[in-house]
């Protein structure tokens, strides 16, 4: 097994509820404190700062988009978010009353795109600011995070419909059932000829191929509750287990390798590919975890 040496950096906020991270454009970690309604920032080695929202705006993923800027969503104030690395916030509010925006990253045409977790759609936002929304041909789907594939669509989890969808630019949709039934998928990460995705109900990582091939993985311990997965420089996926205190790694022949986490209980969330080659989760014990594979 890879050895991985795992340091835990607590933040100032510790109530604030560290969900998703992401790597900007400044080489800082970029992260949301969903409780608190702040964006905090961290350069490695660094200690951490955080910029203020308004109240119980609720970010939830965050993400670097084309501009130079951080987009981020906000769960609760139905709006989408833009941070600027100097931490100048903007909001858009979005055309849907009450539609819960969850997971957002950057398109291959230059706009960012969005869930709607209660509305059933899709969205996709310009840097200026001009929303489109695309509806879904699923209800009560719950779609949730979302990423760019290497074939040029978007791609997404449909938590409630057990399902991975797919959107092109020009808006239509594609709809994958999972094998697994209630299997609930929640973070999706692209690979280089695939899709990585989680399974929070059924214990499992999934993988889908372009052509919409679907392979699962269970894990060791089915009741860890996957989260979060990205992939890291070498190609390998790495993912949360927010129910087991772990982070994981899935090798190439499909074995899954697990890390436990420095202190109980910490509820690992978001992760991401940081500016210094680690790994780094945020944990909603008020900390990020950063884990250093060594090859």
């Amino acid at each position: 097994m890879t050895h991985v040496s795992i340091q835990e950096i607590a933040l100032d906020d510790r109530d604030g509820g560290p969900y998703a991270i992401t790597t900007g454009p400044d080489g800082a970690l970029w992260y949301t404190l969903v409780h608190s309604s702040r964006i905090g920032r961290l350069v490695p080695g660094g200690e951490p700062v955080s910029h203020p929202l308004d109240p119980d705006r609720g970010p939830t993923i965050i993400t670097a988009g084309p501009d130079g800027a951080l987009w981020f969503t906000g769960y609760r104030a139905h709006r989408i978010g833009r941070i600027t690395t100097d931490g100048q916030v903007t909001e858009y509010p979005l055309p849907t009353p009450e539609c819960g925006p969850f997971g957002i990253a950057p398109g291959p045409d230059g706009a960012l795109w969005f869930t709607e977790t209660a509305a059933d759609r899709v969205g996709r936002i310009t840097t200026d600011g001009r929303v489109t929304e695309f509806p879904l041909p699923v209800d009560g789907a719950f779609p949730s995070a979302i990423t760019a594939g290497a074939d040029g669509g978007m791609w997404f989890t449909l938590n409630q419909a057990n399902a991975i969808g797919r959107i092109d630019a020009g808006g239509a949709v594609t709809v994958h059932p999972l094998p697994t039934g209630a299997a609930a998928p929640v973070g999706i990460a692209a690979g280089r000829d695939a899709l990585w995705f989680v399974e929070i109900a059924a214990g499992q990582i999934g993988r889908i191929t372009h052509d919409g091939r679907i392979t699962e993985f269970p894990l060791p311990d089915r009741t860890a509750r996957p989260h979060a997965i990205t992939v890291d420089a070498a190609g390998t996926p790495w993912f949360t287990e927010w129910g087991g205190n772990r982070v994981g790694s899935v090798a190439p022949d499909g074995s899954i390798a697990e890390y436990d986490l420095p202190t109980p209980g910490s509820e690992p969330h978001g992760i991401a590919l940081g500016p210094d080659g680690a790994l780094w989760t945020a944990l909603e014990n008020g900390s990020l975890a950063r884990v250093d594979p060594s090859r």
